[in-house]
């Protein structure tokens, strides 16, 4: 996943902070009192208002879940990345770090500020987590985070049962993969976050743990960087079984005539097991990461699928 430039973050800091500072000089009683401490996902303790109206979502996987979570009336701002559900798409525009619109984050006046570590914003928060600024980070590295995540911002945006609905009900289409791939081998699998030069998923990315529950085994798992480099002679030593391509269509499809000549020796091209499967269902760490599981689940055992 690309890294988000250092220089833009620190660009924006003192413009956001200055119009935080002049917003909210002189508080009143009232105003302390509508304010609570919460502890965001990297340990920060946050001042965020006890009933936020006016949010901003700097993370398309955040975005997905706020709507998730039924509040999505409530989202004032997003990036010009969040684009689901389609109901996002008709939301304003803030721009992203690399090309963003200070007039309209400055504009929209939002009372709380949700980014994700995904979005490598830790030294952002970290700079307003000193200025009294109430921007909460999520942080999703698992499957399991997202239900935490899911569950947290549903306790400090006020939607606690609803939060609690939709972690059950995505718990029980994971636990339907579970036993349907419980017991059966494991294929070993390339999954190729790109292709030319090969990135892959390395340690403690999450696209690795969605292969886990779906019944394979990622063969780039113990990779030292967690989106990395990775050689072609490798993978021809580790000869995956099945290869998963990223995609931009909402459709998965078997590709029967991969063309990649310095891996047609593998087991994935000699039997034509390549698939290529949406991105955002593996890529962003929000609810569709359950779909995403599904997915890898139906092309690793397509016996289990009928």
């Amino acid at each position: 996943m690309p890294k988000v430039q250092r220089a833009v973050l620190l660009f924006l800091l003192p413009v956001i902070l200055s119009a935080w500072a002049c917003r909210s000089s002189s508080p009143s009683a009232s105003r302390v009192a509508d304010v609570r401490i919460v502890t965001d996902e990297i340990g920060r303790q946050v001042a965020i208002p006890r009933h936020p109206r006016r949010v901003i979502s700097l993370a398309p996987s955040v975005t997905e879940m706020l709507f998730a979570l039924g509040v999505g009336e409530r989202i004032v701002g997003v990036t010009s990345y969040c684009d689901y559900p389609p109901e996002a798409r008709t939301k304003e525009r803030v721009g992203d770090v690399l090309h963003p619109s200070l007039e309209r984050i400055l504009a929209l006046r939002p009372d709380l500020v949700l980014v994700s570590t995904a979005t490598q914003l830790e030294l952002f928060a970290r700079r307003l987590e000193q200025m009294g600024i109430p921007l909460y980070v999520v942080d999703a590295e698992r499957v399991e985070d997202v239900f935490r995540s899911l569950e947290n911002l549903g306790e400090i945006l006020e939607a606690r049962a609803e939060a609690q609905r939709v972690v059950r009900a995505l718990r029980a289409r994971l636990e339907n993969v579970r036993a349907k791939v419980e017991g059966r081998s494991r294929p070993r699998v390339l999954m190729v976050v790109q292709r030319d030069p090969l990135i892959v998923p390395g340690r403690g990315a999450f696209m690795n743990d969605l292969v886990e529950k779906a019944g394979g085994h990622s063969i780039t798992a113990d990779a030292e960087r967690e989106w990395t480099p990775y050689s072609l002679e490798t993978v021809l030593a580790r000869a995956p079984e099945v290869i998963i391509l990223p995609s931009r269509e909402p459709v998965t499809r078997r590709l029967m005539d991969v063309r990649w000549p310095e891996l047609e020796t593998t087991p994935a091209l000699r039997h034509r097991r390549v698939y290529a499967i949406f991105n955002d269902l593996l890529m962003r760490p929000g609810p569709r990461l359950v779909a995403g599981v599904e997915e890898l689940a139906r092309v690793l055992h397509p016996e289990a699928f009928p």
